[in-house]
């Protein structure tokens, strides 16, 4: 999304542009391959987004999670009324396609070679939603994909920073089924090992795995293939019952550098955390000592929370939290929002029950946004809690003991950059929470008892859309939640591909 002023600015260009995903580079590189002209960009907030690519394009590819979809949409505006056809796929076709069909040519689930040269050779009607057989097998390797990584992630000048990272996958799918995860139903499959023994000197790898490492020894394997002096430094999302004993070893020998398991909460998820059937202080008490062999062994960890799921309630899940920070600063605790995204159990059972605000538009499916009636918690309550917990967690006290744990200047500076980051979205969180106890139509909305979206989304969706807003009409605005029943499909213009991170 734009950002806003020069804090967030500077975060984008560092941080959010290695988000840039992986999937839109093979589809650069398989339009190539078919003999298409290519233009590829990346879009993570800063500059104009008009000027990414060219007007003239015979067709538009973008990619792009939810809380960007509205740009995504007024782009397709656009180049379709230039006479471009429009398909777009990522995270948001694949949990909202029925809302994207009113503003793409093609919306696309499941994505392989065959099915993007389908959909060049005009094979699919427009208002189509497809999907290849199956999920890729496999996908270019980081040799065919240089100009585009050298576009998503490098500096103008062709050189690196200090957190630049080129993307690469084990595995795709996941072994569990959280209910708020769109990989809940997707099968964990390896693939190919090949290009993990390849050597790209000078460059820090990024692992997009849902889940990495599932297949733990065999993966291990191939990266000690390597000779010591040749393993590059990688970053990996992974359970915590994952990572146990001398696996932790493992992760230090073959250069990895940050780990982001998913903790979610202090009662929920514990087989993926590894804590069995353990909740509360005796979970934190079990995590935090896991935690500490591990940063024995790496530089950097992300542990993954969300607040707000039925079976917060109280004050237990902020206190414990807290607890959680103070014991273990080594931890950046990344807090999320529960969303309700298209296609996982967590909106279907939302949907049926009544709890999604159905008026709020997609743009705001992200932090400090609540897009849900919650079990336990009433709105003004829930971001009392929630604001506890983010100050806390950025209090100059927490940023001096994360600072003085912390064993490279990387890792100072990345906690620094985060707290300043948090502690600008914190003004979000506190607004919110002043017109849930000021306004009365506001709180009427988020408790669900008035179906009129306040005026302040309609200001927020104007000034997050910028230039755009006016090519989005209030139907527009208001998103389909139904469900789709897919039909999949079996099936030399200019074309490209623009990734939103």
């Amino acid at each position: 999304m734009p950002a806003r002023g020069p804090t967030e600015a500077l975060y984008h260009r560092i941080l959010t542009r290695e988000y840039a995903s992986l999937t839109p580079q093979a589809v650069s590189v398989w339009c190539r391959q078919l003999g298409h002209e290519t233009f590829y960009a990346t879009y993570y907030g800063v500059g104009k987004l008009e000027q990414c690519l060219p007007r003239d394009l015979d067709v538009v590819f973008l990619s792009c999670y939810t809380q960007p979809s509205a740009l995504a949409y007024a782009l397709a505006k656009i180049y379709r009324k230039a006479g471009a056809r429009t398909v777009i796929g990522g995270p948001h076709a694949k949990a909202s396609p029925l809302d994207c069909a009113r503003f793409f040519d093609v919306v696309v689930q499941e994505c392989d070679k065959n099915l993007v040269a389908d959909i060049l050779a005009d094979r699919f009607p427009p208002g189509s939603v497809v999907s290849s057989a199956k999920p890729f097998d496999d996908l270019p390797p980081v040799e065919e994909r240089m100009p585009e990584i050298l576009a998503s992630a490098f500096l103008r000048n062709g050189r690196r920073h200090f957190l630049t990272t080129v993307p690469l996958l084990a595995s795709v799918g996941c072994p569990y089924s959280c209910d708020f995860c769109i990989d809940w139903n997707n099968p964990y499959r390896m693939l190919s090992r090949d290009r993990l023994s390849k050597h790209y000197p000078g460059i820090m790898i990024a692992f997009h795995d849902p889940n990495f490492g599932v297949k733990f020894d065999e993966v291990m394997d191939t990266l000690e293939s390597l000779p010591p002096g040749s393993r590059l430094p990688y970053i990996m999302e992974s359970s915590l019952s994952i990572l146990r004993g001398s696996r932790m070893r493992r992760l230090k020998e073959t250069n990895c550098i940050a780990v982001a398991p998913g903790i979610e909460s202090w009662v929920d998820y514990s087989n993926k955390a590894g804590a069995g059937r353990k909740a509360g202080l005796e979970k934190v008490d079990q995590i935090v000592e896991q935690l500490k062999l591990l940063i024995e062994n790496i530089q950097y960890i992300q542990g993954n929370f969300m607040f707000g799921l039925d079976s917060d309630r109280g004050t237990d899940p902020v206190e414990l939290t807290k607890e959680f920070m103070d014991r273990a600063p080594f931890v950046w605790p990344a807090l999320n929002i529960p969303v309700p995204f298209g296609g996982t159990p967590l909106h279907d059972n939302y949907l049926a029950q009544g709890r999604i605000l159905t008026a709020m538009p997609f743009a705001f499916y992200y932090a400090p946004y609540l897009t849900t009636t919650l079990k336990n918690y009433d709105p003004p309550t829930y971001y009392e809690n929630l604001i506890d917990i983010f100050s806390h967690s950025v209090s100059w006290r927490m940023l001096k003991r994360r600072v003085s744990v912390a064993r490279t200047y990387k890792v100072k500076l990345l906690h620094w950059a985060r707290t300043l980051h948090i502690k600008a979205d914190m003004r979000g969180h506190r607004r919110i929470l002043g017109m849930l106890r000021s306004d009365a139509q506001f709180r009427a909305f988020h408790e669900g008892r008035s179906p009129r979206l306040p005026d302040f989304y309609h200001y927020e969706y104007k000034r997050i859309l910028g230039p755009y807003a006016e090519l989005l009409s209030a139907p527009d605005r208001t998103p389909v939640l139904a469900p789709l029943e897919l039909t999949v499909a079996g099936t030399k213009p200019q074309l490209t591909q623009l990734a939103f991170s």
